[in-house]
């Protein structure tokens, strides 16, 4: 004998001992409605494993540029946190990456963490980057061997693969979890 899972009363199971629910109309309706429940939340599951690959499926090497870019910039955001704008040597309202080699311009270095620094946004946006104030600040960071190094670099061109994007935006994602 079981007990009912919806009436709590005992009954004999009819075809297997995996049985639930009594057969009163109720539960049997119960029983049911939960086995439609179950079948509903297996094909969302389904379905949102197949729009998961369907949607990569659909992403340009430009999507993955970007959503890397954007994990590398908060990598170096979260690298560089307490520390001053490399340009203007002032503490940071807003908090921007950036580059020395610009990223659109120089696609060698983009991820190079040598070329992208802790940055304020009046800086970077409105200042174009401040340039010569950060090579000061480079310079002082990094080392001028370093910089003569990301120079000879820096003028390459580099075409980025999907699979390579992918890695990047993996390694920055477990950097930023190590320094969060």
């Amino acid at each position: 004998m079981k007990k009912c899972k919806n009436c709590s009363e005992p009954f004999q199971f009819r075809f297997n001992t995996l049985e639930k629910y009594c057969w009163k109309e109720e539960c049997k309706i119960i029983d049911a409605l939960q086995k439609i429940e179950s079948r509903e939340k297996n094909e969302a599951k389904t379905w949102n494993i197949t729009k998961k690959k369907m949607k990569e499926n659909l992403m340009t090497t430009s999507d993955y540029l970007k959503i890397t870019q954007q994990v590398f910039n908060r990598f170096i955001r979260l690298r560089d946190k307490g520390e001053n704008c490399i340009s203007c040597n002032k503490p940071c309202k807003k908090e921007n990456a950036g580059h020395y080699y610009s990223q659109g311009g120089h696609s060698a270095v983009r991820f190079d963490e040598a070329n992208c620094h802790l940055q304020c946004e009046h800086c970077n946006t409105f200042l174009s980057g401040n340039l010569l104030n950060y090579q000061i600040g480079i310079k002082i960071r990094i080392g001028e061997a370093r910089l003569m190094e990301l120079q000879a670099i820096a003028h390459e061109e580099k075409k980025w693969s999907k699979q390579e994007l992918i890695e990047i935006t993996k390694k920055y994602k477990e950097k930023c979890k190590m320094l969060s």
